[in-house]
């Protein structure tokens, strides 16, 4: 959000990622508004408020975050070799309105071993990312990606900025 704007406060919402879509990104848009809900409720009226929410695709299967290691060996194991899709849901509310959409990036993965998705869960926090996994982390597991860098790390400022401005809060 900073390279939007520098005078913003983050808010963490509390509670279970409980919405489900009929798609993954319905699902990611309908947590991301769950958060924003959440956050409005708990802070004065006029500012505008953000909720954001990434869920990891392949096909129909949505792949949030893992419970275990175990689960995020098997979530990679999966997206091995195979290009999935990152949605982030965005919810913005302001004076009233809400506006309500979400950033679509394809990913590519290579192919990897067993072991290089073991040392890749034993060295670095998959548990709190969907898709067990975080783009930014350095770990060559991404082959290609057509769409928003940004949108993969699980904020799509471009999009962000663009529904800002259009909503007159920039």
């Amino acid at each position: 959000m900073r390279k939007i704007t520098p005078s913003c406060t983050v808010l963490v919402a509390e509670g279970e990622e409980s919405a489900e879509g009929k798609t993954p990104k319905e699902t990611a848009m309908l947590r991301a508004r769950e958060k924003a809900l959440w956050v409005a409720n708990r802070i004065p009226e006029g500012h505008a408020v953000i909720g954001c929410d990434t869920v990891v695709a392949l096909g129909n299967l949505t792949l949030g975050k893992p419970e275990n290691a175990e689960d995020a060996v098997r979530m990679l194991s999966l997206l091995s070799g195979n290009t999935h899709h990152v949605y982030t849901g965005v919810c913005i509310l302001y004076q009233g309105k809400e506006y309500l959409f979400a950033g679509d990036t394809a990913v590519t993965f290579h192919p990897l071993t067993g072991e290089e998705i073991r040392a890749y869960v034993r060295e670095y926090s998959p548990l709190d990312k969907a898709g067990a996994y975080g783009i930014q982390d350095g770990f060559p597991l991404v082959k290609e990606i057509v769409g928003s860098y940004d949108n993969v790390v699980g904020f799509p400022t471009e999009l962000v900025s663009e529904m800002l401005k259009g909503a007159g809060v920039l």
